[in-house]
């Protein structure tokens, strides 16, 4: 378990690794237009909008990047398979769609379906459709199927599996979501404890999408709360008004970045500078714009005792905040531009001990995460590299092991092709279609036209002084992959 959740969390390193960007490109229009958000200046709409492209598709990203990563071979059908998962479940749970499936109106359908497009269908569509793949990649339908065998199989299978899955997430999906609205209105008459505890659950909350709940009911008008629009607004309470959204300040613009500094220090000396990088790169959105999706997705699942951690300090941040009345707003998140722009409001209160306690936080951030990172040999990203190496290993060992026992037929066949055709030392480049191979070689005169007939294919065309095409029929894309192991030994 320990090593498939290591796995999930290097899967995710891809899709992880576009997110600063798109995160600066948010921030800074912003800082442009923080109030018309783009419709006050074609320079911050332009910049507004390139950045919401990749942040607002997170999902999209980790659907396929974490379909690509957890499959065997990292193939892109696999990638395609999560894709379509994601996109099964989601239209079907869209309002619209709910709205329609169960014959009421629009307005009726619960709240919960509005935030269907969240990470975790996206981590869920990828998990699946790598498991697809895994098992279906190489199934060989009846020749009357068999343009749908193997890899064009998986999307096929993957689908089909996630409308089980939409039917399931249709009934569990709005109680979950209720229930955790509902335990947010309780804990908000808490005081500087409820504000800790919704800290705690945000952050918590923040795999699965459901953080979303929570953030209804203590930043707008779910309960009376409506901590965001009252901050910027002026209408509420100076030192209790904003306490909801002050304490995450500390966290991203400081604590961390003393994560990621611990990271970075225990990372193996060989990929340190290739952890730099991404931990810089993450750092800097964190700490400009508060989009931490970046840091946090890069150790979240490699080492679920770090994030909880992360989440308990977060809570801590909140509470405190909270208990000496130090307020400070956002309307993006709770970065170093938003902290700029909402300290001068009336509402702001001693905004400057945010940045004190911010210091302490990032102290302790780097502490606790280098102690437990050395103390307990964490997996985070830098220090994975010989458990990834084995995990590769073995899974190609495996993915061979499988293609041994099912591929014989395929296999000499493609013995035939490659010997008819010269061998590796004649071949330049082969291709597949739908039921033939594309061949170019160096000398046509080295192909033996009647070996390669003799290998039970339908038949053989050349088509240039260097391009041949040998038809398989359906089944080509078998010993197309017998073929490219014979060159590539």
């Amino acid at each position: 378990m320990k090593k498939y959740f290591q796995r999930l969390g290097s899967s995710l390193m891809l899709p992880v690794a576009v997110l600063p960007a798109a995160a600066i490109l948010l921030g800074i229009g912003y800082a442009i237009d923080p109030s018309g958000w783009g419709g006050g200046s074609p320079i911050a709409a332009f910049l507004i909008k390139a950045g919401d492209s990749i942040i607002g598709n997170m999902s999209i990203l980790f659907a396929i990047g974490v379909a690509l990563g957890m499959s065997k071979e990292r193939d892109g059908s696999a990638a395609l398979s999560g894709l379509v998962g994601y996109l099964v479940v989601t239209t079907l749970l869209s309002t619209e769609s709910v709205a329609m499936l169960k014959g009421i109106d629009v307005s009726e359908v619960n709240a919960a379906f509005s935030k269907i497009e969240n990470q975790f269908v996206g981590i869920i569509s990828g998990l699946i459709a790598a498991s697809m793949y895994n098992r279906f990649s190489q199934v060989k339908l009846p020749d009357a199927l068999a343009f749908f065998s193997g890899k064009r199989l998986v999307p096929i299978v993957t689908s089909a599996v996630m409308l089980l899955v939409s039917m399931v997430l249709l009934f569990v999906w709005p109680v979950v979501y209720t229930g955790l609205v509902n335990f947010g209105t309780a804990i908000s008459g808490l005081g500087f404890i409820g504000a800790g505890l919704y800290g705690f659950f945000n952050r918590l909350l923040i795999p699965t999408g459901l953080h979303h709940a929570l953030n209804s009911v203590f930043w707008f008008d779910v309960a009376g709360i409506n901590d965001i629009v009252n901050f910027w607004a002026g209408t509420g309470t100076k030192g209790v008004t904003g306490m909801y959204q002050a304490g995450f300040f500390p966290i991203m613009m400081f604590g961390l970045i003393g994560a990621a500094i611990a990271i970075y220090q225990t990372a193996k000396p060989e990929r340190k500078k290739e952890i730099k990088s991404l931990m810089m790169a993450a750092g800097f959105a964190s700490f400009l714009t508060g989009v931490t999706e970046p840091l946090e997705f890069s150790f979240m699942f490699v080492a679920p005792m770090l994030y909880l951690v992360h989440a308990i300090l977060t809570g801590i941040s909140l509470a405190v905040s909270a208990f000496f009345q130090w307020t400070a707003g956002f309307g993006f998140s709770a970065g170093l531009i938003d902290f700029v722009l909402s300290s001068r409001l009336p509402l702001a209160n001693q905004p400057y001990m945010l940045l004190v306690q911010g210091l302490v936080f990032g102290l302790i951030y780097y502490f606790i995460f280098r102690f437990l990172i050395v103390k307990f040999d964490i997996k985070t990203p830098g220090r994975e590299a010989e458990a990834s190496s084995y995990e590769s290993n073995s899974i190609a060992k495996e993915t061979i092991e499988e293609k041994k026992e099912t591929n014989d037929k395929f296999l000499k066949i493609a013995n035939a092709i490659h010997s008819g055709l010269g061998g590796n030392e004649n071949i330049v480049n082969i291709e597949n279609c739908t039921t033939r191979l594309r061949i170019e070689v160096k000398d046509i005169d080295k192909v033996d036209i009647e070996k390669i007939k003799k290998a039970d294919v339908a038949g053989v065309k050349i088509t240039g002084p260097y391009t041949l095409q040998i038809v398989i029929g359906l089944q080509v894309q078998f010993v197309w992959e017998e073929l490219e192991k014979l060159r590539n030994q």
